[in-house]
């Protein structure tokens, strides 16, 4: 198999497999391939390494039939050429198994790595996903099992002897109302243990430890990603692989009680029912099955329920998986924030307007059009105005989904007021994890003693991912404004929050992380070491260079400072955080030139970063340039017309050159966005004074 100039070739020879492809160096070699991976719709090979490492193959076989395009080979990224040392390599600690697949794969898996030889020795129960995987250690069944097959006594233990009862006595309690020809559970269901069994596996999540215990929170052992930007589109839908259970969370069907085992079987990986019958056990077919519902000839493809509400993505080329936040479309949403609607997604020749058009002819004044709480988070990514408020009213309406409020919540540092800030501490109080989380990295934003204040509460916090982050805010506290029970707790939390990040200590941001902590202990030789390792891991990660950078200025070592920045452009010439340090560094050392040409550069590299335009209009004004300045912090301001640091630099860049009555202007608008900061309060009293 040829791809970007690389011939591979798969062979056998004395009873084992092998393979002949580019290596680590780039040179062709010859692996023996210890495992295949997977089995339906791919099979991919894992090549074990000296260290213990297993590395998946990029080169993949497709199983599916001729006729559905299968029976080939094919590379994950067929457009894309990857070089040895490029993120993307096999042989670099993306395609690591041990760390990024093999928890899901295989059953108890501990993976067992060694920093101080950065090699592992994994180990597992079984290779692949067995019962116990799921329902925990079986010894304890089994012998139950027995006692009941040879009609002995059985042993006193809880759940037939499982670890964890996975099953809801009130599943099968389901009716159908028939005034909405939907289904009704009878009993709520009060057990969450399966969806965060699931979730263990069938989430976009950081894992921070192998110490997992069956039936504890997802939370204690998984840190769940949110909203993400690069993960999901602003409406929630799935953008990048994030494996269900985030998605899920947003759904009707998870508020209403719905469990993964209603729908699908656990046993056999398939559904209850084929096809639309697993939809039509809660949702009559009479109603929903029919042209007058989804205006399609029924069993043609646009006529079948996951075409409208579960639209497929494909990942590793040839991989669907469907949406699970089972959401209406859209299309009307689709105009207003650029997110895909399943309409478009079939109806590709056609454009987003004829599709609301025709979905408001459909359904006319009836259909669904109601606001979303997407719109919120598209205002306040896109710096707009009504950001502050629509955020807050997401906050305050308990029928959005938790991981949607808590991705809500995440972005308020740029729109606090008194109020917000209510917002967020009630959040902080909130009955669900992720959004106390969340709340919490709202409070960097805020002054030390109102931080504390509201942080320190959740130092004890049962959850671990949210007594961590209280222990990453509170972090720089000195202890001498902490309480001795504070004390105690905030050391215990960080303590946590070590052996988590050691735990990922095979990757360059668990290094990071710990680098970060050992600067908060003021161990900045340890830290220098950790930031060392995870360039050596992963040499374009550009914010091991700027941390780095950053660590050789507390430590008065500039000059090393700038040629590890210099390295980092080398590795890394379009990441802007590089560029910026590099600018600062160079403003330090009065290179003001210099520091102009990275500063500008940074700015044009992320366009939608304000506080890059700012620092770049500050050097500017600095530089005797203030025309520029302005025309920089103008454009700036007409992009992200909230944010604060523009405003300020406009009022007082146009208060220094003479334009008294632009800088009032400024400093009015900066009041309605921060009426009780005695800065701003300072400002326009001057301005004020002056004309």
């Amino acid at each position: 198999f040829t791809h970007a100039g690389v011939t591979s070739a798969f062979f056998r020879r004395d009873g084992g497999f092998f393979v002949r492809t580019d290596g680590p160096d780039g040179d062709v070699q010859e692996f023996g391939i210890a495992y295949t991976f997977g089995a339906v719709p791919l099979q991919q090979y894992l090549v074990e390494f000296p260290d213990g490492r297993l590395q998946a193959l990029p080169l993949c076989w497709d199983t599916r039939s001729e006729g559905e395009g299968g029976q080939r080979w094919f590379h994950l990224y067929p457009d894309e050429q990857i070089a040895p040392g490029d993120p993307l390599h096999w042989t670099g600690p993306l395609f690591n198994w041990n760390s990024r697949c093999a928890e899901c794969h295989s059953t108890n898996l501990k993976k067992n790595y060694n920093a101080a030889e950065d090699g592992y020795s994994t180990s597992w129960s079984e290779i692949d996903v067995s019962c116990e995987a799921c329902h925990g250690p079986g010894s304890e069944h089994v012998a139950w099992g027995r006692a009941v097959v040879l009609e002995l006594p059985p042993p006193e233990v809880e759940h037939m002897g499982l670890a964890v009862r996975l099953e809801d006595a009130g599943r099968d309690s389901w009716i159908i109302n028939r005034e909405t020809d939907k289904g009704v559970r009878l009993a709520p269901t009060v057990q969450t243990e399966e969806i965060e069994t699931c979730a263990r596996c069938h989430s976009r999540r950081t894992t921070l430890t192998d110490d997992y215990e069956f039936g504890r929170p997802l939370g204690d052992t998984h840190r769940l990603a949110l909203l993400e930007p690069d993960l999901y589109h602003v409406d929630g839908q799935i953008l990048d692989e994030v494996y269900v259970h985030g998605s899920y969370i947003q759904s009707r069907m998870h508020a209403a009680g719905v469990t993964c085992s209603d729908c699908h079987d656990p046993h056999s990986l398939g559904l209850l029912f084929p096809g639309d019958q697993v939809c039509a056990r809660c949702h009559t077919a009479a109603k929903f099955d029919t042209a007058g519902h989804h205006f399609h000839e029924p069993g043609t493809e646009g006529a079948h329920c996951v075409d409208c509400h579960m639209p497929p993505r494909n990942y590793m080329v040839v991989d669907p998986r469907h949406d699970h936040s089972l959401r209406i479309p859209r299309p009307d949403l689709s105009l207003a924030l650029g997110t895909p609607n399943a309409c478009n997604d079939c109806h590709r020749d056609k454009s987003v307007r004829w599709a609301a058009d025709k979905v408001a002819a459909w359904y006319g004044p009836d259909r669904r059009a109601e606001p979303h709480w997407g719109e919120a988070l598209w205002a306040a990514r896109q710096r707009r105005p009504v950001a502050g408020s629509r955020l807050l009213a997401v906050l305050a309406d308990p029928e959005v989904p938790a991981i949607a409020r808590a991705s809500a919540v995440s972005l308020m540092p740029g729109y606090l007021t008194p109020v917000s800030l209510g917002a967020v501490e009630t959040a902080l109080k909130d009955d669900d994890p992720l959004v106390r989380r969340a709340a919490l990295t709202v409070l960097e934003a805020v002054d030390l003693q109102t931080r504390l204040r509201l942080g320190s509460p959740l130092l004890d916090e049962r959850v671990l991912t949210v007594r961590m982050q209280a222990a990453q805010l509170l972090a720089s506290v000195p202890d001498s404004e902490l309480g001795f029970g504070q004390r105690s707790l905030l050391r215990s939390a960080l303590n946590d929050y070590e052996k988590a990040q050691r735990y990922n200590a095979d990757r360059a941001e668990g290094r990071l992380n710990l680098g970060w902590l050992d600067i908060q202990r003021h161990r900045l030789a340890e830290a220098e070491r950790e930031y060392l390792v995870a360039l050596g891991m992963a040499p374009w990660f550009s914010p091991a260079y700027v941390n780095l950078a950053d660590l050789y200025r507390l430590m008065e070592r500039e000059s090393e400072g700038e040629q590890v920045l210099r390295r980092g452009l080398e590795r890394a010439a379009d990441r802007a955080d590089v560029h910026h340090a590099l600018g600062l560094l160079f403003a330090r050392a009065q290179r003001q030139s210099e520091a102009l040409e990275q500063l500008e550069q940074a700015m044009l590299l992320a366009a939608g970063v304000p506080r890059y335009a700012y620092v770049y209009g500050i050097a500017l004004n600095s530089a005797g340039r203030t025309a520029e300045a302005l025309e920089v912090l103008h454009r700036a301001h007409e992009a992200s017309p909230m944010d604060r640091e523009i405003l300020f630099g406009l009022a007082t860049i146009s208060r220094d050159a003479g334009a008294a009555a632009e800088a009032l202007a400024y400093a009015h608008k900066l009041t309605q966005l921060a009426p009780y900061d005695p800065g701003v309060r300072q400002l326009v009293a001057a301005l004020e004074g002056a004309s």
